[in-house]
């Protein structure tokens, strides 16, 4: 079974054990692979090919003089010149030891003298050798190196793998074969491209240059351009990036110490090396050579100056989004009454809190209002207008302005909301919001209100809170939503010390929850502070009730603005006497 991120497996679910069985499904088709792979057996004239096999003493001595693993291969041609096969005849002490420490030690027969190579390594005639050998033989030229990959099966168990750097070059009528693990070299020149890594060491006393594998890809040369010396470097560099390089050159063979530098180059592909460099001398000597590490670091360079540009653009946000902020709270100070008790002569005390965003997102298009008529009923209304931030802010001010204005034709809550709703909608599109608007009847203890897409007002009468039925037909739609949509209201009369809640829907609403366990969650909490301490007459006693409320709904969690406005029925003899 496989795994893997990209194919719809999480991460979380990635331990050990998936580790174990893809590592286990891989070594399962490799040995699908090397069984598949493994040539028939070959049948040759061993011991005629055996008797011709005989290698010159000299040929033998400069064989084991050799620091390098070797062996000599005779090729067997026919009468026609062409091969027929090579025979393994010579091989010196590094491959004896090679084959020591990389061959499985049942694998492969202990080696007495000459045999055919690939009856002793059959694998190895699907590999490049073959050609290699052929080559050498024919043009008389050496071959390679070239990298030589093949496999050794075992008896039990998994094959071993070897990889290796090999050259062939003509010797007498042999062939000398040659190599050495070739996985570093490469490993080396793999390792330079993926992190973009080279070194080199500049000779300054006759220009000479020793570069590493990855020197050209680094730079981003062509493999056959010659290796710039240290002035050729400088002409790769950019004209604003050449006094770093002078300074790192001066700190070098000046100052005799190790520097360091980030070089902008030439060329259409922007391109930014850091190079690290030290001096070479001999002990009370001058600096002799120059020898530095090179990383190509222009994703680097590249992911800072994208970093930077969304710094800087995240600040103009936050900066720009503080402004509006903070026009929209001068706004919403300019336009929110702040009343305490000056409705309670007409038969209500009122409260209100006011909570923003607790995301810190802007000022929202919450709205309140309440304020005596000249017919002598109250204005009582409760809004939160579409969005965040200025553009709500500015909604908000209009309706709550709009309903003053049409309160004074004293034409019924239906009325004014249905008008209300004529103004959001000439407004556009994006000019949308809930209310509740309500007159209260102070001659009648009556509350009448109707409902614009807004939750229902909640009552508490003897410290059990329910919340109000809806106004004949159910709801109306929002503000801004249709025009041309008609509203009724309801009414309640409130006895003495009944107390009236108007909410918007940021104080019980959170995420992943259904709308019936919000509404039981603020009727829960209105009715636990009303018990654990009841509310003192009076404005304060009233406002100090409310924030409780908003307290025990409020946290973290909350994405929204949230406003409660809460009405008291004043208790008779609190009334002024041209009321009774």
């Amino acid at each position: 079974m496989e795994h893997h991120p990209r194919a719809g497996v999480g991460r979380a679910r990635l331990g050990l054990q998936a580790v174990d069985e893809m590592l286990a499904a891989q070594r399962q088709r490799i040995a699908t692979y090397t069984q598949s792979h493994r040539p028939p057996s070959r049948q040759h004239a061993g011991p005629v090919a055996r008797t011709s096999a005989r290698v010159p003493g000299p040929v033998r001595e400069l064989l084991e003089a050799l620091p390098m693993a070797a062996m000599l291969i005779r090729p067997v041609t026919g009468g026609d010149g062409r091969i027929e096969d090579f025979l393994y005849v010579a091989q010196n002490e590094a491959a004896r030891d090679y084959a020591a420490a990389y061959l499985p030690e049942e694998s492969v027969p202990r080696w007495s003298g000459p045999v055919p190579l690939f009856e002793r390594f059959p694998v190895m005639e699907n590999t490049g050798l073959p050609r290699m050998l052929a080559d050498a033989h024919h043009e008389r030229a050496a071959q390679g190196p070239e990298p030589v990959e093949w496999f050794v099966p075992r008896p039990a168990g998994p094959p071993a793998r070897l990889s290796s750097e090999v050259r062939v070059a003509p010797c007498g009528q042999d062939l000398l074969v040659t190599w050495e693990p070739g996985h570093r070299v490469r490993m080396a020149r793999a390792a330079q491209k993926l992190v973009r890594t080279c070194w080199a060491e500049w000779n300054l006393a006759d220009g000479t240059v020793e570069p590493s594998l990855g020197f050209a890809y680094v730079l981003g040369l062509d493999p056959a351009d010659p290796v710039p010396d240290l002035r050729g470097l400088a002409s790769l560099v950019a004209a604003d990036s050449l006094p770093e390089f002078y300074g790192l050159l001066y700190d070098v063979l000046l100052r005799k110490r190790r520097s360091a530098c980030e070089l902008r180059m030439r060329g259409p592909a922007e391109r930014f090396i850091r190079l690290v460099a030290e001096p070479v001398r001999p002990r009370g000597g001058p600096v002799w050579a120059v020898r530095a590490v090179l990383v190509d670091v222009s994703d680097d360079h590249r992911r800072r100056a994208l970093t930077r540009a969304a710094d800087e653009e995240a600040r103009r946000q936050r900066s720009r989004a503080a402004a509006l902020t903070e026009v929209a709270d001068v706004l919403r100070d300019a336009v929110l009454p702040r009343f305490e008790d000056e409705l309670a002569s007409y038969g209500l005390d009122t409260a209100v809190v006011y909570r923003p965003d607790s995301t810190g997102s802007g000022v929202g298009g919450d709205w309140y209002k309440a304020r005596r008529l000249p017919d002598g009923r109250l204005l009582v209304a409760l809004g939160d207008a579409r969005g965040h931030g200025l553009e709500a802010v500015t909604l908000m001010a209009k309706l709550r302005y709009a309903l003053a204005g049409l309160a004074y034709t004293e034409e019924p809550v239906e009325e004014l909301t249905r008008w209300l709703n004529e103004v959001a909608c000439g407004d556009g599109i994006e000019s949308t919001a809930t209310a509740v608007i309500a007159r209260y009847h102070p001659e009648r203890s009556l509350f009448r209100w109707t409902c614009a897409g807004h939750p229902r007002p909640v009552l508490l009468r003897g410290g059990r809170a329910t919340q109000l039925a809806d106004p004949p037909g159910s709801p109306g739609l929002a503000l801004g939503v249709l025009p041309g949509t008609t509203y009724t209201a309801a009414e309640t009369v409130l006895a003495d010390g009944d107390i009236v809640l108007l909410y918007t829907d940021g104080l019980v609403e959170r995420r992943d929850t259904d709308p019936d366990e919000d509404r039981a969650r603020f009727l829960d909490a209105a009715e636990r502070c009303a018990r654990e301490t009841a509310p003192a007459a009076g404005h304060d006693g009233l406002q100090e009730y409310a924030e409780r409320v908003l307290d025990r709904l409020d946290g973290p969690h909350r994405t929204d603005d949230a406003t409660l406005l809460a009405l008291r029925r004043v208790p008779a003899a609190q009334e002024p006497a041209d009321l009774r």
